[in-house]
């Protein structure tokens, strides 16, 4: 048995002997987010204008070959290439950065050059980087001065040149590049300009998302001298050209003064034609004003980032904060024109009627853990659109219900089906849509078995039959047996809503497999082939039983094993009991972070074997909490809170996975998560500062109080809610979103008695063991 000293021990500000108090930040002075924030490390987040949300992101590019820039941008680079006006926040893997704009002089260059040698190419080195919501400033070496606002469709670009001759490259060429691709990665695009002086254009792109189209509008506020296109290879078409078609086009803006006015863009960008960017550009960029634009972009974000205040703290943790709300509300990104227009999974144009929104960007397999269960309390409204776009993506796609769709393309990416979590948590929140619509193709992905297979839903047929994915047939079997359990258990409950009783009933029992692939003679999750024995050698460490085949899907057995969110009380049974579950959680965080060598570089944050860089982890130091050691919960949780985040580029310790691991902070540092979202319960844990308050809809406010807070005080000693005393070590939703109080006694000394009544722990599942 682990003692509370050995919990805490670590690099973070927890030791016991540590006496600093907390500096407490002025009541009503906000904190405000460094979007540097992630740039850095492995976090692939990007510092450029966007809003809430929004379609357009409009940010500067420093690299597109390496990991590390699967956002297009990396802080440690030294040379900016352009600014695109699409990028992904955090992901794993990249894609977008379409309509790349590089304002310059010189010579024209048509090609970027490289991180080693940027005058070999357009790039240029930068200085003077500023960042806030909505907007963005760099200094280029060029002695251009560029500017970077949006609206929620348009990007808005401000370029101050020095006097003389300089110009502006439009690069429809400009892509993630990645050492696996093969082929050809833009099969057509278009650019045009027309007798108003629009630039129009367009192109498919076979990257990360096969065959996605993007499609702009551009505007210039001051007429070039001469507009000069180029096509393949960089050929350069005759003199008074319109435009030019091919694979990798480009357009070059000449201004014989490019000093003698602020040169202003304004683009809209569309995802099913010229058309809709067009419409987008003309509704939403009216004027040449950038200044204007900017202040309605603040005013934009000024209500997002008031979503959640606190105070207490270290300074350096109220920006973590800001930070982590900023970046838990970039996506999933606006994918509907202003005239309600978008690309379905079924390939077809679809208009929405009313106040209706389209979306792009679900990071599902990451996201449905806390991002989602954040915006339900924090975002009511916009839960509301995003589950009726969810709703409508699982009609339209022919592999039914969301995996990773990215404009208008289904990429299948990571396993599992899990938007059946985020319509089911929803749907146990109370938020209104219809569910039942989605149950036949939910149904299908479930049952129907010669439905077309992506990489996430290999394995469904033996599992439905046999109870489990053999190892031995189908890679990453283990995980793939968990979390499918998961999303049956999830479907059952949109199987509900349609009054589909004997469907649900099956989906539940179904939702157990997660047993067939628990050894209860060695309490792990380990792979087992189709003859239904066990695969040996075994290693707990080892991601798979062979060199080339993964049994575990970005982690092992040890993190798989607590791959369990909807039956933990199951899983304590499994393993002997809360004594045997207690110390296996003990085991986890204190065995050797030592992995082998093949392992990805997503599994990062390790304390023990637990991995907080990447999502299977997130929820595990709750579950102490289960099988009544909920004191252990709020010393690991304060931990993590100190050791994994930082106010530095490199402040998130893994990728950031489109706000899943700023929800996770939000959060948590409020004192709350939640183990399984579909259960509308929230697990307590160890707020991390004195006094927050949260907005959470209707005008109401959740308030949290830890009294005798401190960076050694991570113990809660007793809990009120609205001033009555309160002994569970959990709370719903419900309760939640009727605003009111919440107050933590907090200590240098556990109360092991604090939940530990079995009445006291987080409820069991409807429908699943206790």
């Amino acid at each position: 048995m682990i003692t509370r000293r050995m919990l805490l021990a670590g690099t973070g500000a927890l030791a016991l002997t540590a006496r600093a108090t907390f500096a407490a930040a002025p009541r009503g002075q906000a904190t405000a987010p460094d979007l540097f924030v992630g740039t850095g490390g492995h976090g692939h987040t990007y510092p450029g204008a966007t809003l809430p949300f929004g379609m357009v992101q409009l940010s500067p590019d420093t690299d597109v070959e390496r990991w590390d820039a699967c956002s297009g941008y990396h802080r440690t680079d030294t040379s900016i290439i352009g600014f695109s006006h699409t990028h992904l926040s955090g992901t794993g893997i990249g894609d977008m950065l379409d309509v790349l704009v590089v304002p310059t002089r010189g010579p024209v260059q048509l090609t970027p050059g490289t991180l080693e040698d940027p005058g070999a190419g357009y790039r240029q080195r930068f200085s003077d980087e500023h960042a806030e919501p909505g907007y963005y400033r760099v200094a280029l070496e060029t002695g251009v001065r560029a500017e970077l606002t949006v609206t929620e469709r348009t990007g808005i670009q401000r370029h101050v040149f020095p006097r003389g001759a300089g110009h502006v490259l439009i690069d429809m060429s400009h892509l993630i590049l990645d050492e696996s691709d093969r082929g050809v990665l833009i099969d057509e695009a278009s650019l045009a300009i027309d007798d108003s002086g629009t630039l129009t254009g367009s192109r498919r792109v076979f990257r990360w998302a096969k065959g996605r189209r993007i499609h702009f509008a551009m505007q210039v506020s001051r007429k070039p001298d001469r507009i000069i296109f180029y096509g393949d290879g960089d050929v350069a078409q005759a003199d008074g050209a319109r435009g030019v078609a091919g694979k990798r086009v480009k357009a070059v803006l000449h201004y014989d003064d490019a000093g003698a006015a602020p040169i202003v863009i304004r683009t809209g960008i569309s995802g099913v034609d010229v058309a809709g960017a067009r419409a987008n550009l003309a509704a939403e960029a009216r004027h040449w004003d950038f200044d204007r634009y900017h202040a309605q972009a603040a005013k934009r974000w000024a209500p997002a980032l008031d979503a959640v205040t606190v105070e207490g703290g270290t300074p350096a943790q109220r920006t973590i904060m800001a930070s982590a709300l900023y970046h838990a509300q970039l996506a999933p990104t606006l994918f509907s024109d202003v005239d309600g227009r978008y690309l379905g999974l079924d390939k077809q144009v679809h208009r929405l009627s009313g106040k209706e929104r389209a979306y792009s960007t679900y990071s599902m397999w990451d996201t449905y853990r806390a991002l989602h269960p954040l915006l339900t309390l924090i975002e009511p409204k916009r839960t509301a659109e995003l589950v009726g776009d969810l709703i409508r993506q699982t009609q339209q796609s022919r592999y039914g219900p969301p995996v990773w769709p990215l404009q208008g393309i289904e990429t299948g990416c990571m396993i599992g089906w899990h938007s059946v979590s985020v319509m089911a948590e929803a749907r146990a929140k109370g938020v209104r849509a219809d569910y039942a619509a989605a149950w036949p193709n939910v149904r299908r992905r479930s049952f129907d078995f010669t439905m077309p297979d992506l990489d996430n839903s290999l394995g469904i047929e033996p599992y439905d039959t046999i109870g489990y994915v053999p190892a031995d047939k189908v890679f990453e079997g283990v995980s793939r047996t968990l979390e499918y359990a998961y999303d049956d258990y999830a479907s059952a409950h949109l199987a509900d809503a349609a009054g589909a009783t004997a469907d649900a009933a099956r989906l539940r029992k179904r939702s157990g497999n997660w047993r067939n692939v628990f050894d209860s003679t060695i309490n792990f999750a380990r792979p087992k082939r189709e003859d239904g024995t066990w695969i040996e050698p075994y290693d707990p460490v080892a991601l798979g039983h062979s060199a080339t085949w993964r049994d575990y899907t970005e982690s092992n057995s040890w993190q798989a094993t607590f791959l369990n969110q909807h039956d933990v009380y199951g899983l304590i049974a499994a393993m002997g009991g809360d004594a045997k579950f207690e110390a296996k959680l003990d085991g986890l965080f204190t065995a050797s972070s030592v992995l082998p060598k093949d392992a990805p570089p997503d599994i990062s944050g390790l304390v023990g074997q637990y991995a907080h860089g990447n999502e299977p982890s997130h929820h595990v130091a709750y579950m102490y909490a289960y099988c009544g050691a909920a004191w252990k919960t709020q010393a690991m949780v304060r931990r993590l809170l100190t050791e994994m985040y930082k106010d530095a580029p490199d402040g998130i310790i893994g990728n950031d996975d489109c706000g899943q691991m700023s929800a996770w902070f939000v959060l948590s540092a409020l004192g709350l998560y939640p183990v399984d979202p579909v259960s509308a319960n929230y697990v307590l844990g160890s707020p991390l500062f004195d006094r927050a308050e949260m907005r959470v809809g209707n005008g109401r406010t959740l308030v949290v109080e830890a009294r005798g807070n401190a960076p050694d005080r991570p113990y809660v000693q007793s809990v009120t809610w609205n001033r009555k005393p309160w002994t569970r070590s959990w709370i719903t939703h419900a309760d939640i979103v009727r605003g009111g109080r919440l107050v933590f006694e907090m200590s240098d000394k556990p109360n092991r008695n604090f939940g530990r009544a079995p009445a006291d722990r987080p409820p069991a599942t409807t429908g699943v063991s206790r």
